[in-house]
């Protein structure tokens, strides 16, 4: 089959045509699928004509944005081509829709722009702890310096998770990052004894004394909630700190008090209490997917890719980290990655049941995105726009989900799922792990092939 290169540059020039121009551009952003538009007036878009765009898998409105379905690679290319030469166009439309948008999915949005920049990074550690449990799987004899230097890959970055997440908050707050490192850095101290450790009575914790009050104190090892929260406080007490500071005495006055307040507040206050709640939402969660006979995987599988039309599935990313952190895998990527198989099984079926083949094409390029784990041209393109598709997808989720918690898969890392995310079951569980996949996508897809009627039909 013939491959057609796109012009992103025409792609573009029709994709304003059909917005009202670029003077109806308020914001413009985009992510690793979708192009992201904040429009002054959304009456001015011609819907049937940007989805006749070649190249174009699909649009929708959602969080105060006008979205519209490129695809990886293609997306930044056209987004290059809007703004190059449009200099009163806003890059940053953050601010834009949040004024739009209700608490929740501000939440949701606040913890991916935090998330976001650590994201790599924590896949990198997870490969890494893939290919050590695939080596040692294998039984290859490993000398122990070279287990040390894998286990330096494998847990600096879940050891000083709350200085990566410090720095994170900060930036995204206004503050200085470099002071939310050291705040997250001082919350890991190695003077203080690992939370974890504490927990499990292998360590005491440090009583610190206030007159008559005793507070114990611990450090905060691959947590998230209390790093988050302490950060967040942090970067507003710089802030006003800034406002009444003189200026000739910012650079020494305002660290000083910053990361004073900062690290009392974490190690004394704002850090039992969020390690507190943290202990309980991973609890919950546990709970939910450990409902006996798979039934609590099978529920959080067929509703994972509902969340992510709301957005809110950014507020996993959390939960997941804290589950590496503190249970050693993650069930969650397994439950995902089901229900990524399943959105993909259920527009495959969708391509081959459709007969005109410029939407045999376009359904094609949006399911083939899902097997490299994003979903958005599958849901958003194909599945949710016929329906039934997507629905037959959920129960494809739960039949996943329901195999993938019988047998216990975990994953070793985040943020990676379907095909690349197998990389993260090499610790034994590889076999597991594509049943899990086959039967979320052959259950939706055989639903689909056999249930859905086709537009042309």
């Amino acid at each position: 089959m013939e491959v057609v290169k796109m012009n992103a540059r025409e792609v573009a020039e029709n994709i304003l045509l059909n917005i009202g121009g670029e003077e109806n551009i308020r914001s413009i952003e985009h992510c690793a699928t979708r192009l992201r538009l904040v429009l002054n007036d959304s009456k001015k878009i011609d819907e049937k004509k940007i989805e006749d765009i070649e190249g174009v898998k699909g649009m929708f409105h959602s969080l105060g944005q006008y979205q519209i379905i490129l695809g990886t690679g293609f997306v930044n290319k056209v987004y290059n081509e809007i703004v190059k030469d449009s200099s009163n166009v806003d890059t940053d439309n953050k601010s834009e829709v949040y004024k739009d948008i209700n608490i929740f999915q501000k939440v949701s949005r606040t913890l991916g722009d935090v998330f976001l920049p650590i994201i790599p990074i924590l896949v990198a550690t997870g490969l890494f702890m893939g290919l050590r449990g695939l080596l040692l799987n294998l039984d290859i004899n490993l000398p122990d310096n070279f287990i040390l230097l894998s286990e330096i890959l494998t847990d600096t970055a879940f050891a000083f998770l709350p200085a990566l997440v410090g720095y994170s908050v900060m930036k995204k707050f206004g503050g200085s990052p470099i002071v939310g490192f050291v705040i997250g850095l001082m919350l890991v101290a190695p003077q203080l004894p690992n939370a974890h450790a504490v927990g499990r009575g292998d360590a005491d914790p440090l009583m610190l004394s206030l007159g008559a009050l005793s507070i114990p104190v611990i450090g905060y090892q691959g947590s998230v909630l209390p790093a988050l929260v302490v950060s967040i406080f942090t970067a507003k007490v710089e802030k006003n700190l800034r406002k009444i500071v003189p200026d000739f005495l910012d650079l020494i006055v305002t660290p000083f008090f910053t990361l004073l307040a900062g690290v009392i507040a974490g190690l004394l206050v704002i850090g039992p209490i969020m390690y507190f709640v943290e202990g309980y939402i991973i609890s919950g969660f546990e709970g939910l997917m450990n409902i006996p006979f798979g039934i609590g995987g099978a529920i959080v599988a067929a509703l994972q890719q509902v969340i992510v039309i709301t957005g809110l599935h950014h507020a996993f990313r959390a939960l997941e980290i804290d589950l590496l952190a503190s249970t050693g895998g993650n069930a969650f990527n397994a439950l995902s990655s089901g229900a990524i198989a399943a959105q993909a099984g259920a527009a495959l079926a969708v391509v081959f049941k459709t007969k005109d083949l410029k939407k045999r094409s376009l359904y094609l390029t949006s399911a083939l995105p899902a097997f490299f784990g994003i979903t958005e041209p599958a849901i958003f393109g194909v599945n949710l726009r016929l329906i039934k598709p997507f629905i037959f997808g959920c129960f494809g989720a739960a039949c996943a989900g329901l195999y993938s918690s019988l047998v216990g898969l975990e994953a070793t890392g985040l943020a990676i799922t379907m095909i690349p995310g197998a990389l993260l079951y090499l610790d034994g569980q590889l076999t597991q792990y594509f049943i899990a996949m086959f039967i979320g996508l052959a259950t939706a897809f055989a639903l689909t092939f056999f249930f859905y009627k086709s537009e042309e039909d």
